[in-house]
């Protein structure tokens, strides 16, 4: 990570803007949760659940990984990293606290949401180990309007 300082810690809800603007910069694609009530929620669900990277010193938020786990299943989300901090260890850094807290919390295989397009993503999770997973595809029906 060359001279790089990382504190990898817990979203707060004061934390929500920043998050919000961050992702409209370093994360590829939307979902219908990707605004203050749909992240507000997860934190007030799981408040350990989204985890941020930020430069030591000044805070600069550079990195944000959603480690989900809903007691049998671990997911990954919003594995995202600032394009001016890319291949710098963040997203690796961001991966290692995710698993950490899934194997605390007893979890056994983790997850990853990618997009089929996101060719930059399929390269960095295959670098972290992660293989694609063929049989499966996902299905999605919005519970709104």
């Amino acid at each position: 990570m060359d001279d790089l300082q990382l504190c990898i810690r817990a979203a707060a809800p004061e934390d929500l803007d920043r998050i919000l603007a961050f992702w409209r910069t370093a994360a590829e694609g939307t979902s219908i949760s990707d605004d203050r009530d749909g992240v507000g929620r997860l934190l007030a669900r799981d408040p350990e659940a989204l985890l941020l990277a930020e430069e030591s010193g000044d805070g600069t938020l550079v990195g944000t990984v959603i480690a989900g786990f809903d007691g049998w299943r671990c997911h990954l989300y919003r594995l995202a990293v600032h394009p001016d901090r890319r291949r710098r260890g963040i997203g690796s850094a961001l991966l290692t606290a995710a698993e950490e807290r899934f194997v605390r919390l007893g979890g056994r295989r983790g997850d990853a949401m990618v997009l089929d397009g996101n060719e930059r993503a399929h390269h960095a999770w295959r670098a972290a180990g992660y293989t694609r997973q063929h049989e499966w595809s996902r299905w999605v029906r919005p519970l709104t309007d």
